[in-house]
């Protein structure tokens, strides 16, 4: 069991984007792909797609085009889609204008359950997932327009 809070990334009038942070971890998880990525010269074309999605999507909205489903058919857990030969970004899309960004890597395999890191960190998102969808029916959390309200004070446990 791990504790999980939201951190917020970037928001405008249209857009909320938060991360996910795990207790005991001052950065979030979209701070630690950042951070791995953002001087790797190989996959350096790969992380610049990433960051102009979603720049795009803060400009534009958390619109479905820019996800490919990644979870399974009960979750909302995608990655971006990017012409991205390797390196995934994965992500859940609460709604048309909130996005929960998690961590990501390269897949060098098929899928992503070959890879026990990237499986980690779609795993984590699938439980947090449904951690948030509990929040909200306990109305513990609303969703409302383009925030998450009282997610500030709100710990998850997944």
């Amino acid at each position: 069991m791990k504790e999980v809070t939201l951190k917020t990334i970037e928001q405008n009038d249209n857009v909320c984007m938060y991360s996910i942070c795990f207790k005991g971890n001052g950065i979030s998880e979209y701070e630690k792909f950042l951070i791995a990525f953002k001087d790797n010269a190989t996959y350096n074309r790969d992380f610049n797609f990433i960051l102009l999605a979603l720049a795009k999507i803060i400009d534009k909205g958390v619109l479905e085009r820019f996800f490919r489903i990644e979870g399974n058919m009960n979750d909302d857990v995608y990655a971006l889609a990017i012409d991205s030969r390797q390196l995934r970004l994965y992500c859940i899309r609460v709604s048309d204008q909130i996005l929960i960004i998690g961590n990501g890597g390269i897949k060098d395999k098929r899928t992503y359950e070959e890879i026990p890191q990237l499986h980690g960190y779609v795993m984590d998102l699938q439980a947090f997932d449904k951690a948030l969808k509990e929040a909200q029916k306990s109305g513990t959390i609303k969703i409302e327009k383009n925030v998450i309200t009282n997610i500030e004070s709100a710990t998850f446990i997944i």
